[in-house]
Order: structure tokens, then sequence, then C-alpha cells
């Protein structure tokens, strides 16, 4: 039995407090993972300092891209910005509603037209949004359609190629098959899984190629220690 809103109706449960079970992932490139719900409902002290200087850089009308459980986009509510969450889970929506946040719609960024922010944020991995490398030109390219002049978008991934790294410290790459941060996401529920999506890890120089090709300044403006890293997107 396959459900279209695995996530959101995780969220509900969890928000509702009828908690009983995390949700379980099965990806291409990472097996089999737990994604802890109470996690992704956590305040601003207890998220990675990455989250946390991407909020802080946030300014003027924001928009939060795959808003969630919403937990970005409170932080943002009660520093008293201008901020519009959108999600494409009715089940996040209805979430984040119940959390108090006031403008939050179900929207897909790819159809998400004839308005401008100043900041766009995409947030845990949110270069992943766009798919597969193929799409992230057109995926940048669109969002530049939403960015005003002096706009930002905020964005972060995850460079997985340690994930094919061998014993010796090389990395093994098929390069006759897909690029190494692609992978197709399944997420299970109660029992229940959902439907498969795929999803990128971009390298930053990727990333950084990809938008200068568009004619966009990409900068680095955070690393962790787990590969991860923060980028700043502008014209």
């Amino acid at each position: 039995m396959l459900d279209e809103d695995i996530y959101g109706k995780a969220l509900l449960d969890f928000q509702k407090g009828n908690f009983t079970e995390d949700i379980k992932t099965y990806s291409t490139i990472g097996g089999e993972d737990i994604y802890p719900l109470h996690y992704l409902f956590r305040n601003y002290k207890e998220m990675p300092v990455l989250e946390q200087k991407a909020l802080k850089m946030a300014k003027g009308k924001i928009l939060d891209v795959g808003c969630g459980s919403g937990s970005h986009s409170i932080y943002l509510q009660k520093a008293g910005k201008n901020i519009t969450a959108i999600d494409i889970s009715e089940g996040a929506v209805k979430t984040c509603k119940l959390r108090g946040i006031k403008k939050v719609f179900k929207q897909n960024i790819w159809t998400l037209k004839e308005q401008k922010f100043d900041t766009i944020l995409l947030l845990m991995n949110g270069a992943g949004m766009c798919g597969t490398l193929n799409k992230l030109t057109d995926f940048l390219d669109h969002l530049k359609t939403i960015l005003n002049e002096n706009g930002q978008i905020l964005l972060d991934s995850t460079d997985v190629k340690y994930l094919y790294e061998n014993e010796n410290g090389f990395y093994e790459f098929d390069f006759n098959k897909k690029y190494y941060g692609e992978t197709t996401f399944i997420m299970e529920y109660k029992g229940i899984k959902g439907n498969a999506f795929d999803w990128l890890y971009v390298d930053y120089f990727t990333l950084k190629k990809t938008a200068t090709d568009l004619n966009l300044k990409c900068e680095c403006v955070f690393k962790d220690e787990s590969d991860g890293y923060l980028a700043k997107i502008t014209f």
C-alpha cells in the first residue's frame, strides 16, 4: 500500500501527541535508516550551527521552501521577520498551522510564480529538492525568477563522496552511472510506504559551476565537520 503523504501524516501525529514510532527511510546510497521525528520539531538552540547561521542571515521578505514541521519559520516569525512557508505536503502545512505559523501554504516551488523574495531558504539539504543533477540548472534558473535583485538564496547540501572512499583513501566512482550524489528515497511510517522520490546531494564545486553558468554568484559561507555546507547565491 502506497501513501503520497507519509511525511505529513507522521508530522501531524507527533504534533497531536500521537507519536508511536519514527519514520524509516530507504535510499539507494545510504540503505535503511531512521528519521527521528522529534528532531524535526527542534528549537533554535537544538539546531546545527549551519542552520543557525542561515537563519541569522535571512532578511527582508523570506520564503522557507520545504518547511516541513516549520521549525525554521517559527524561529523567524518569533524574531519578527516577514516569513512565508511552503511545502508540498498537506500534513506538513497543517502541522505548521497548528504550531502557529501565520503564512504557510501547500505549494510546489517549481510552480511558484509572480512573487519575489529577498531571501529564499532551502535548508536540511535543500538543494536536493531539484531531484537530479540534470535538473539543477533549471532549478536555480527558476529560483532566479522569484528572487529580488539584491536578494539571496541560502541553501545547504552535503558532499557524499565519503560514502565511496575505500580503505586506501581513494574514491571509487562508476563514471558510467549517474552522478554519485543522486539517490532515490522511500519513506515508511506505521508499516505503510510512500512513493519513491529522487533527491540530490550536490558537492559545492558542482553547485558553484552551475550557478556561475547562470550568471549567479555562489559562495560557501559555512562548512561543517560532516561534509555539509551552506551556500549563498546572489545575482
